[in-house]
């Protein structure tokens, strides 16, 4: 019988991830705070063994309002900077963070992340310049990400990560729950997915409600992959349908990937909702204006870039990851 009273093993040190990195103790460090240079392989092993310990330096106590007011917080995106004026979803969150920051008079600094910048971005986001860092999308390997995640910096995600960070995040599990039951109340027998990248928490958590809600009606679940883009979405759907031709109902990850396979159904003579009911997930602004009008999952942008932004702002925040709740919009597509 395991003893119930065993210590916890002990977190990675610096010394552990240094001989795993087959490194110095001082390289490490050097490449956690980004102050000196480091060989690009030097850094490379870094990183890697820092993703593979799961190591986390100890946050430092939090600064005192007045202080956290003194300073900005500072939202890092993960897209180049072409897409991020262009991503309808990080200019809504940002703006949702930007409007809780300002009713405490604390600005918003943003920022692209791009692999070119790793050291100057950290150097600069841990130097003590920032009252916090809000992450966008942060791959789980991203050097960027890898040691801000490391660092002493007050830091919290916006969505799930796959680093063991602070996030505040939306049900997408629910909201995938609540599109197949309400294709299933329509009628609709062979529900298929078009989910969005393997490797994308959000996507994934969207792809396995699908999946659990299918399983308990006693459905088969079928899926084709997208990468949350309009064109990506269109050659799912044709897959699908080529398929599966009696396909009658489309759960897609993202409204974006849902306004190409309305593209892909009209080519192919396919009706909608008479032949095929479709249902995306985001209602982005897009949703009301696809032929027919999308029925969506709504999931709470601007909330989840202010709740992110408050609890960064917490003197002492909570240690639990808030999960925000989605809601279903229908329109004219089911």
């Amino acid at each position: 019988m395991p003893d119930e009273h065993a210590a916890e093993p002990a977190p990675p040190t610096v010394t552990e991830v240094a001989a795993a990195a087959g490194v110095s103790a001082a390289t490490v460090s050097r490449v956690l705070t980004g102050r000196v240079r480091v060989s690009t392989s030097a850094r490379v092993q870094v990183h890697d063994a820092i993703a593979r310990l799961g190591y986390v330096r100890h946050r430092a106590p939090r600064r005192t309002d007045h202080q956290a007011v003194d300073l900005p917080m500072a939202a890092v995106v993960f897209e180049p900077a072409v897409r991020l004026f262009r991503d309808g979803f990080c200019a809504r969150l940002l703006a949702g963070a930007e409007e809780e920051l300002s009713r405490h008079g604390v600005p918003l600094l943003t920022m692209s992340a791009i692999r070119g910048t790793v050291s100057s971005a950290t150097r600069f986001l841990t130097d003590g310049g920032v009252g916090g860092v809000l992450l966008v999308g942060a791959p789980g390997r991203h050097p960027l990400a890898v040691s801000l995640a490391a660092s002493l910096v007050p830091l919290r995600a916006a969505g799930r990560p796959e680093l063991a960070i602070p996030y505040v995040d939306v049900d997408n599990r629910d909201g995938a729950r609540q599109a197949v039951e309400h294709l299933l109340l329509r009628g609709r027998r062979t529900i298929a997915m078009i989910a969005g990248p393997p490797d994308s928490p959000a996507a994934a958590d969207r792809l396995d409600g699908y999946r659990h809600a299918m399983l308990a009606a006693g459905r088969q679940p079928l899926a084709a992959y997208g990468d949350f883009s309009t064109p990506s979405g269109g050659h799912a759907a044709a897959w699908l349908l080529d398929r599966t031709p009696r396909l009658d109902a489309l759960f897609v990850a993202s409204d974006a990937m849902a306004a190409g396979a309305l593209q892909a159904l009209r080519k192919a003579g396919r009706r909608v909702p008479e032949d095929v009911a479709v249902v995306g997930f985001d209602d982005a602004p897009l949703a009301a204006f696809t032929t027919p009008a999308l029925t969506t999952v709504r999931q709470p942008v601007e909330d989840l870039g202010a709740v992110t932004a408050a609890l960064l702002l917490a003197p002492d925040p909570a240690p639990e990851n808030p999960i925000l709740p989605t809601e279903l919009v229908v329109r004219a597509s089911t």
